[in-house]
């Protein structure tokens, strides 16, 4: 009998984000190679904030996608560019439940599915994945990715309730919880004590090889280059990821003369907040060094990174449970990386997993002034180092993929059932 997945996601293509999808695609593209058909799940393309085709041929052939009615309440229930915060419960996609609930149904008829996949960041997914399991009975799997739900966050309380509630009932009721770093999952043990250390499951984020394999084969040699380029790639959150102490640190060792433009060429690409950040680089006086870039396509993105002098890693301490999805994108552009994180955090272990031990407080701009130094005259030098290429290899998306299958099959042959043991978890801590 043909082993069947129905994976429910709103990010997917043709959605434009940066590495939001990547996750559910490569799950998609991949799940064959072991064994299963997946079918897709997602929102209406009206949905969607922005869109493109980049994505689209990497669909596996017989890849059925479907995609339900859905609506942005922002954009398309709003008057005089007002809307209820009644439409934005549990996120302003939740028009979709209505529709993903309707064609899941649809779907599961037609074609027998054994397992329901979905996943967050968006909570409706959830809310669709847990109605149809409680209305069909199938196994559900919830990929959580990140906590849903931390002491402010939501910030808004109608939204945190109800995130709170899904959170609740998602455990309560799947089959297994997916986490992306083993400090979610141990908030997820610690805040639910009915969900067993057997249920709770991580499986990282990566980057996909066949996406580095085109990219590499445009890309030439990195090293070598004037000026030295460090880049960093994707979003800027002004909290999360605040850079200010980085730009503090940057004027002092130009102050200094330890640093000069012509010499050093700091890129920001695709920060998400560029006229913020203007703002604190002006402030800062190293607008000389700083490029804010803005977004490209993904590929491009990644021949990038693979041409830069450096990585930069931007994460601070309230995200220690947390990694950036990019991080394992760095690891396999062999490229040298100077994170600025909490040496405690999750972010942090997996660096020195890899024996990146370039690392320093986000918030803390003299100890970043110290160790950029240190790292630059290490680049000079040749002597700054990439990440274990032994280690990077773990988190390529096929050989992940591979422990998601060895989840679902673990999830159908038990039932669903309370005990779901998946061997292939015990390196992360598991």
């Amino acid at each position: 009998m043909e082993k069947r997945a129905l994976l429910i996601a709103y990010h997917f293509p043709p959605l434009k984000v940066s590495s939001g999808l990547q996750r559910t695609l490569k799950f998609a593209r991949y799940l064959g190679d072991y064994g299963w058909r997946p079918s897709v799940l997602s929102a209406h393309p009206r949905a969607f904030q922005a869109v493109s085709d980049e994505q689209l041929g990497e669909f596996p052939a017989d890849l059925d996608v479907y995609r339900a009615f859905a609506l942005d309440s922002r954009r398309h229930l709003s008057f005089r560019r007002r809307y209820s915060r009644l439409l934005a419960v549990p996120d302003r996609w939740s028009s979709w439940w209505f529709g993903g609930l309707i064609t899941g149904l649809r779907i599961i008829r037609r074609l027998r599915p054994q397992v329901l996949w979905s996943t967050y960041p968006i909570a409706t997914a959830h809310l669709i994945g847990l109605t149809l399991h409680r209305l069909t009975g199938l196994p559900w799997v919830a990929d959580f990715r990140d906590p849903m739900t931390e002491d402010n966050y939501p910030p808004e309380p109608l939204q945190w309730q109800a995130h709170r509630w899904i959170e609740r009932q998602s455990v309560r009721h799947c089959a297994a919880a997916v986490f992306t770093t083993p400090g979610s999952r141990a908030i997820y043990l610690d805040r639910y004590g009915g969900l067993s250390p057997e249920r709770a499951v991580v499986i990282a984020n990566g980057y996909d090889e066949e996406n580095f394999a085109r990219a590499v084969a445009v890309s030439p040699p990195a090293g070598g280059t004037h000026p030295v380029t460090l880049l960093h790639s994707g979003v800027l959150y002004p909290q999360e990821r605040d850079p200010r102490p980085f730009f503090e640190a940057l004027a002092v060792l130009k102050q200094r003369g330890v640093i000069r433009a012509g010499e050093l060429r700091v890129v920001l690409r695709a920060t998400g907040h560029d006229e913020l950040h203007r703002r604190a680089i002006k402030g800062a006086g190293v607008a000389d060094l700083i490029e804010l870039a803005p977004p490209i396509a993904y590929e491009p993105a990644l021949q990038e990174m693979l041409e830069a002098g450096a990585l930069l890693l931007f994460q601070a301490a309230n995200c220690n449970q947390q990694i950036p999805a990019k991080l394992y994108e760095y690891f396999r552009a062999g490229r040298p990386i100077f994170a600025l994180t909490d040496a405690g955090g999750d972010t942090a272990a997996a660096l020195r997993e890899a024996g990146i031990e370039t690392i320093v407080p986000l918030d803390n701009a003299p100890a970043i002034a110290a160790g950029l130094a240190r790292f630059l005259e290490q680049l000079a030098q040749g002597q700054a180092l990439c990440a274990d290429p032994s280690v990077a290899g773990r988190y390529s998306r096929h050989a992940l993929t591979g422990e998601l299958a060895t989840l679902l099959g673990a999830v159908v042959q038990t039932g669903g059932g309370a005990r779901v043991v998946v061997a292939a978890r015990g390196r992360r801590g598991l």
